[in-house]
């Protein structure tokens, strides 16, 4: 039989298991989350399916000041850790109650830029209804406020989100007489090492500020052969090799023998050499008659006249076969073989190109040799349309050998006045002194050219940069992190640079084995989050 005080004792047990219920059903609601990111970095919305300030007497996402008196500590730490969900359009999505705000940043053709899409109720809201200003934090930087205007169906930012995408974003909305407030925060190219762990690794850190800077432009050349002192040797008549006494490389003087040719057509012409020379002594010698008969008084004058023009007629057409067996370097022998043509060197220098082989049947316009002296070479390099207001012609330059070391002062001595139609850009020119045949044609040079001395208000070394994907970058140190800052880069002497933009006067940056940073971002995996 049931006692009163046993009914009791059950009664109190049955009510603490139902409120135990309660109270752990009440907990799980209260902490599930609203949102998921699918980005997997660690960026948090200060609000999420929470209503503004206005709604609620404080900021959305964080506690009522009252609500710290009733111990929400954990009810704050769950709001602040909830994550976005991702939008339509692939950015982030952030809602407090029917208002949804999608955060997006556009680089397909344009600069990149933030696109917000709005919605009420799940429904596209049209974008005039709502006002939104974005505040970006980054580190070393003073906050950058973006506003925006309505375009199509969303909202563009009137301001370019410049490389990295690493930043804190603040967004405030209002819409429907209500203040709506948002944040998340992304990592890109960023690093947290210690000052140890800097100085193990032989980081060295130096500061951003003015520098005297000799301004130089370097530009990627080739050496070539000097065109004023290189020939193309033709045969400039038809007929076959019987002899090729010298090979590509072989110097030569200039009249020396390069090949033996036998030739027909040198074999008439010699003989009509040879037939105007027997024409001539004939008319000469009948001259000589007519004119001891005139001055005789035994033979009329006109057979005088007749004999001086034929004199000067052969005279004409000898010396018309003449200089065209000189043009050739062939004389109109009378013994011999005809036929033999010597082709030689109109110049003393190096054989450098061979294209003939005994046997060989030439047409009379073919390019059997190419000669050059390399006592002197010319190098060209193309400059870019950018340069060509600094580049021009007496500027001292200093080329560099690539591949080995070598260098060797010069004069640029011409500028093209034509920029080419494909490549868009210039060249330019030195004519370098070659006595010991170091600058060999076809070789890559570096021709740094000096412009004059400058004083920039922003330089760096140059041995900080790094390439990362495809800026060039410095590292900036900022406390514990260090990020990677791309850079718009000035003038330089090959040691310091100057900084247009990207790092300002006064930041720390690593100076020296900064690639020891660069192979930690790889390890970190840092990604491009929009």
């Amino acid at each position: 039989m049931n006692t009163p005080k046993k009914i009791t004792s059950r009664l109190a047990i049955a009510v603490v298991l139902a409120l135990g219920s309660l109270l752990g059903w009440a907990i799980l609601q209260k902490d599930k989350p609203q949102a998921t990111d699918e980005h997997g970095h660690a960026e948090h919305a200060e609000a999420s399916g929470h209503k503004d300030d206005e709604h609620h007497g404080g900021e959305a996402g964080k506690p009522h000041a009252d609500a710290k008196e009733h111990d929400d500590d954990e009810h704050h730490e769950a709001a602040a850790e909830a994550k976005p969900s991702k939008g339509p359009h692939g950015g982030r999505l952030f809602t407090a109650g029917g208002f949804g705000l999608e955060v997006t940043i556009f680089e397909d053709g344009v600069p990149p830029e933030f696109r917000l899409y709005t919605t009420l109720g799940g429904k596209p809201l049209p974008p005039a209804q709502t006002t939104v200003k974005l505040t970006l934090e980054r580190l070393g930087r003073e906050p950058q406020v973006i506003q925006f205007k309505p375009q199509g169906d969303f909202l563009r930012g009137d301001a370019e989100v410049v490389e990295p995408h690493s930043f804190k974003v603040s967004i405030e909305a209002a819409q429907g007489g209500q203040t709506h407030r948002f944040g998340y925060e992304q990592e890109e190219a960023r690093v947290t090492m210690s000052d140890a762990q800097l100085q193990q690794a032989g980081v060295l850190l130096a500061v951003a500020g003015p520098a005297r800077i000799n301004s130089q432009v370097a530009l990627l050349g080739e050496v070539r052969y000097n065109g004023d002192r290189t020939v193309q040797v033709v045969p400039r008549l038809a007929g076959m090799v019987e002899a090729v006494p010298v090979s590509a490389g072989d110097r030569v003087r200039k009249g020396q023998v390069l090949a033996v040719l036998s030739s027909p057509a040198l074999a008439d012409q010699r003989a009509q050499g040879l037939a105007a020379q027997k024409r001539l002594a004939l008319a000469r010698s009948t001259f000589e008659r007519e004119k001891k008969l005139w001055q005789d008084k035994i033979s009329a004058e006109q057979d005088y006249q007749q004999a001086r023009v034929a004199l000067q007629e052969a005279e004409i057409a000898e010396q018309n076969i003449r200089q065209k067996l000189a043009d050739l370097n062939a004389t109109a022998t009378s013994g011999g073989n005809l036929t033999r043509f010597e082709l030689r060197s109109p110049i003393e220098g190096i054989v450098t190109d061979k294209r003939i082989t005994v046997g060989q049947s030439l047409g009379e316009s073919e390019a059997v040799f190419t000669v050059s002296d390399l006592s002197s070479v010319w190098v060209e390099a193309p400059v870019a349309t950018k340069d060509l207001g600094t580049i021009r012609s007496g500027m001292a330059v200093q080329v560099k050998a690539s591949g080995f070391e070598a260098q060797a002062a010069g004069t640029i001595t011409y500028v093209s006045a034509l920029v080419g139609e494909q490549t868009r850009s210039g060249t330019a020119r030195v004519v370098l002194p070659n006595p010991k045949g170091l600058w060999r044609p076809g070789l890559p040079v570096r021709v740094e050219v000096t412009s004059g001395d400058a004083e920039v208000p922003v330089a760096i070394q140059m041995d900080a940069i790094q390439s990362v994907r495809d800026w060039q970058v410095v590292f900036g140190r900022y406390g514990q992190q260090l990020e990677a800052r791309p850079l718009e880069l000035g003038r330089s002497d090959g040691k310091v640079v100057e900084v247009l933009s990207g790092l300002s006067a006064g930041e720390r940056y690593a100076a020296k084995n900064s690639f020891v940073i660069k192979a930690e971002l790889g390890k970190a995996g840092a990604s491009h989050d929009h």
